[in-house]
């Protein structure tokens, strides 16, 4: 329905974030148009052709050039290739008639409002009656954007603040102004969240908004904790991380990521605009200010905090602005910290500690906590949306709010007013009236604190929460791998939670209880969870001690096992959906493969990587993956089977992993009937939502049918392919050994071309070379070397 509204969108300014808003709309399948300014000068190659600044090829060329920067781009802005299809390139003179096709013009323009105010003159001139208008603008105020435009535009126009790369980052801030129509700003907010995929949260109309007031802020402040407390910006980053629940590349790394001069033009906004301790506190210090004078901007220009040389990282010395070896800070709190279980406990043992780490982080964590709860009322109505802009937009696991209630809200104030620091008075009241914390749970239902009473947490209908879930219903069955929970409607959920959600009997003993359950009592089954990544693959720890010992048996019976349990997902008489998102690795794809249906997350990684620890799949991956391109064959069309066969191969061999769900599907893993979800918090929703419908369409279950194979003269082509790398020096002798077994597999064994062989004999020739494989000593080399170094050992 939402996705009928917008149709087609427009965006203005192609730079790096121009280009990847385009990008993202053209991923969900909205076409955009993507216009820049008209060069003032030919490039040499443009008058090498003898081309003019009157030929479109050379007016259009700032967001041609863009968009095909697009993909080169790393992480990709792009979930495919193909997606480069729908976005256009234009330019802002000659194509502003074509705004009149246009749902939602999209500015990203230069950060400066007269030019701002300039560009929305004209597309007031050629936008259609009712199409949404609005600014990526990341701290101009976007009231004064709309002043002396038509009633009509200033009705349809507010604030959508994407997080670079607008792909991959959750946040989308709302900014509504005076004259933003209710109903705009609702239906932006909903399809903000249902189409694009993105967290909202509604902002007001101030200096930076949310995110990047409290986030740059957060980073100034411990800028000046570093210098004062004399720490090194290798200390600082190994105390800002994930030790505390925040990004892998904590503070200083994140700065060179984000680039210093974009850090110092947002800073400056808010500081142009405020005033006394908070004026202070926005002052980018002199070193930094004298590093973006010497170009030292980051990762763009190869050095900032960190400089690389060799193997080796370097730091920064801020006094010196000289480089070198990287520190890292160490203390008995921080020892302590990382036995404790969960990240609230984590922080509360650090900033209470009495040592070099508990000084820094509470004296970081408390400025922070106060300036936030000063900025409510300001910046957002509520804290929810601060909390929520803090873990969407900078990938903080805690809100400000979230953090104060894990170190104790009473205690802390305590703390802060023996120190003179100034508690906002709305937080002493709080206290004073008897409540102690910013969030509470009471009937399984979350509140938050506002003006004297608790409110109930509102979430989006399609967000399903399974923590919430097995409190209020407890679970149906589970064991140390996973757990059978009912999810409502008919419908029951598997979920894994082992570490890394591996698989091992555990888990294979649950799948063959949950489609025995769902079987006599259930609609369907939805197999998914709420963890860091999917399912990374087997326990490959458990698989290398029992080799190391010799339980081949024992080993033979786990991957009997485990064949038995997935034939069992794919011939249950009810629909069982797979849920994929993140790392979906090994056994992960091979327990989705066999599914009535995926419905992926649109960021899943998926791919069959065995060959990378010495084995190929042992799962059913070589046979399930071979069906799926067979399966994924046009209707009553000639093909090939060789090329099938090749195909599989070279995925498998090669241990391919796609870069997002999209790719996943032209990998073959999905199949043009599987569904990708763009939010991933509504992954479980939504493959809830396809378990019912395969129900509703009276869901029989799959007859089972013989698999044509390729046999010996197509394992014969197989490896001309493999023995053309190794001879090459792409491969090792124990690679074409793998490689060879693989083939094997694909190819059917020894049987003529075309023979229809069974699932089972296919099955049996898999294991027979997982388990001649997993006892070559180079295997089990390979499998040691990425339990210790997460890295695939070439032997």
């Amino acid at each position: 329905m939402l996705n009928q509204l917008i149709k087609k969108a427009a965006v203005l300014g192609s730079g790096v974030m121009g280009s990847g808003i385009a990008a993202h709309l053209a991923n969900i399948g909205i076409p955009t148009l993507l216009l820049d300014i008209v060069p003032r000068e030919l490039t040499k190659e443009e008058a090498a052709k003898g081309l003019t600044l009157e030929d479109k090829q050379v007016r259009n060329r700032i967001a041609a050039t863009n968009i095909q920067k697009l993909l080169k781009q790393k992480p990709a802005p792009l979930s495919a290739k193909k997606n480069i299809a729908l976005i256009e390139a234009g330019n802002l003179e000659d194509d502003l008639e074509k705004l009149k096709d246009v749902d939602w013009v999209i500015e990203v323009v230069v950060e400066n409002l007269n030019v701002k105010k300039q560009v929305f003159e004209k597309v007031d001139q050629y936008r259609k009656p009712g199409s949404i208008i609005s600014s990526n603008t990341s701290g101009i105020s976007v009231e004064a954007m709309v002043e002396g435009r038509s009633e009509d535009f200033q009705k349809h126009f507010l604030g959508t603040h994407f997080f670079n790369p607008p792909r991959y980052l959750k946040l989308l801030e709302i900014i509504p102004t005076q004259y933003t129509d209710a109903e705009v700003l609702s239906f932006m907010k909903t399809f903000g969240e249902d189409v694009l995929g993105k967290g909202v949260v509604v902002a007001k109309d101030t200096p930076n908004f949310i995110a990047n007031r409290i986030g740059t802020y957060g980073l100034l402040v411990t800028v000046r904790e570093m210098l004062k407390g004399g720490y090194s910006v290798g200390e600082v980053d190994s105390l800002t991380g994930p030790l505390i629940g925040r990004a892998k590349s904590a503070t200083f790394r994140t700065l060179d990521v984000v680039g210093l001069d974009t850090f110092y033009h947002v800073a400056g906004n808010v500081y142009e605009k405020v005033e006394g301790h908070e004026k202070e506190v926005f002052e980018v210090p002199a070193f930094l200010k004298q590093m973006i004078e010497n170009g030292w901007l980051g990762s763009k220009s190869g050095q900032g905090f960190f400089k690389k040389q060799g193997k080796e990282i370097l730091e920064l010395d801020p006094h010196t602005l000289e480089y070198g070896p990287r520190k890292k800070l160490s203390t008995p709190s921080m020892e302590l910290a990382k036995q404790e279980k969960g990240t609230g406990n984590k922080l509360k043992a650090l900033v209470y500690a009495n040592d070099r780490a508990g000084q820094f982080l509470w004296n970081t964590n408390s400025q922070n906590l106060v300036y936030s709860a000063k900025l409510l009322g300001e910046i957002a109505d509520n804290i929810v949306s601060i909390d929520r802009a803090m873990k969407w937009g900078f990938g903080w696991e805690h809100g400000p709010f979230e953090a104060w209630d894990a170190i104790g809200v009473e205690k802390s104030v305590a703390k802060m007013k023996e120190q003179g620091m100034e508690v906002p008075s709305w937080v002493t009241e709080m206290l004073e009236k008897g409540f102690t914390s910013f969030y509470k749970e009471e009937n399984n239902e979350l509140y938050y604190y506002d003006k004297g009473e608790y409110k109930l947490v509102e979430f989006n209908p399609k967000v399903i929460d399974l923590k919430k879930i097995k409190k209020q219903k407890g679970v149906i069955k589970k064991n140390s791998g996973a757990s059978l929970i009912d999810i409502g409607d008919g419908v029951a959920l598997l979920e894994f939670h082992s570490p890394n959600n591996a698989l091992g009997m555990d888990t294979i003993q649950m799948i063959n209880f949950a489609v025995d359950e769902v079987e006599k009592n259930y609609k369907g089954l939805v197999i998914g969870n709420q963890g860091k990544n999917f399912c990374v693959g087997a326990n490959l720890a458990m698989m290398l001690m029992e080799a190391q010992d010799d339980n081949y048996w024992e080993l033979d019976m786990v991957v009997r096992q485990l064949h038995k349990a997935l034939l069992k997902v794919k011939y249950s008489a009810k629909p069982v959906v797979a849920a994929p998102f993140g790392m979906t690795l090994g056994g992960g794809a091979e327990v989705c493969l066999p599914s009535a249906h995926i419905q992926a997350s649109a960021e899943t990684y998926m791919g069959l990587v065995e060959v990378g620890v010495g084995l190929l799949p042992g799962g059913g991956g070589n046979k399930e993956l071979y069906i799926k391109h067979l399966e994924n064959m046009p209707n009553g069309v000639q093909f090939d089977l060789q090329q099938v066969a090749n195909k599989v191969f070279e995925s498998i061999a090669t241990a391919k992993v796609s870069t997002s769900a999209e790719e996943a599907r032209e990998n073959n893993f999905l199949s043009k009937a599987d569904g990708i979800s763009v939010n991933g918090d509504h992954l479980l929703y939504d493959a809830k939502q396809a378990v019912l419908a395969l129900h509703e369409k009276g869901y029989k279950a799959r007859v089972k049918k013989k698999v044509p194979v390729v046999g010996e003269t197509g394992y014969a082509t197989l490896l001309l392919g493999a023995e053309a790398m190794k001879l090459s020096g792409y491969i090792s002798e124990h690679d074409l050994k793998i490689a060879k077994k693989v083939a094997y597999v694909i190819a059917g064994g020894k049987v003529p071309y075309g023979t229809e062989v069974d699932e089972e004999y296919l099955l049996d020739l898999e294991r027979e070379a997982f388990l001649s494989l997993i006892k070559e000593p180079k295997t089990q080399q390979r499998m040691q070397h990425m339990l210790v170094k997460g890295k695939p050992l070439r032997n």
